[in-house]
């Protein structure tokens, strides 16, 4: 039963995980463009929520270019180079460490915005607050699995996860297999980042497909003009 739940979730979910994401995403940027948005309630606690969001967007950008050069660039290219699994695994740990600590604290001002302003609460949908609650989880996760690391700084772990990752890309149905053995901490924060995936083109988390790049260098307001009056305002661009 252990085999067959791994293989499950580790060999059949992400590809159910990726295709929704995919599909879903282009059916909705075709059938519902003016939901492609991220539902901002910045003017509500403003100063709390652009720390909040900043934190947290600077975090996850570093965590998800990490995560994806590091479980996906093939083994061999580290060998060629001469990088160590050791190396390489110990600049994972701090540089995601911090990543996941800055992005950790804004998803809990986020969060803490959400469920206790009864203001912010009566305006946000259940997909609003479900969103940042499994977001805060994964994060959560994520630091949890540095107790582990530290015990494996010798990069073992990560090679077989950096496999099994690469495996899913290459369509390899051993793939599954070489993290049967893994912590469960590590396997959790797998499956809950799939089912972020998962639920990402019924959510706000949409928008990450529009390049928040340049979310971090966003001038601090834009200059809105009145159709029927001519006359200009400034509007905060912070979005959550």
């Amino acid at each position: 039963m252990n085999s067959f739940l791994n293989y499950l979730l580790f060999g059949w979910y992400p590809y159910v995980a990726l295709t929704v994401l995919i599909v879903g995403s282009i059916i909705r940027f075709d059938k519902g463009q003016y939901s492609w948005r991220s539902q901002s309630s910045q003017f509500l606690r403003r100063k709390q929520m652009m720390v909040g969001s900043n934190l947290f967007h600077l975090g996850v950008l570093v965590l998800l270019f990490g995560h994806f050069v590091g479980l996906l660039t093939p083994i061999g290219f580290f060998d060629y180079f001469g990088i160590g699994h050791g190396f390489k695994q110990v600049m994972a740990l701090v540089v995601g460490g911090i990543a996941g600590v800055l992005a950790f604290i804004g998803c809990s001002m986020l969060l803490h915005r959400r469920l206790f302003d009864p203001r912010i609460r009566r305006s946000s949908s259940k997909g609003d607050i479900l969103v940042l609650v499994l977001l805060w989880l994964q994060l959560f996760l994520g630091l949890a699995t540095t107790i582990w690391t530290i015990d494996h700084l010798d990069g073992s772990a990560m090679v077989l996860f950096m496999g099994w990752a690469q495996g899913v890309i290459t369509f390899n149905p051993q793939a599954a297999d070489l993290i049967i053995d893994a912590q469960l901490v590590y396997k959790l924060h797998i499956v809950l980042g799939l089912t972020l995936f998962l639920v990402t083109p019924f959510s706000r988390l949409v928008h990450i497909w529009s390049a928040p790049i340049a979310y971090l260098f966003r001038p601090g307001y834009q200059v809105v003009r009145s159709r029927r009056l001519g006359r200009k305002s400034t509007t905060p661009t912070t979005t959550e």
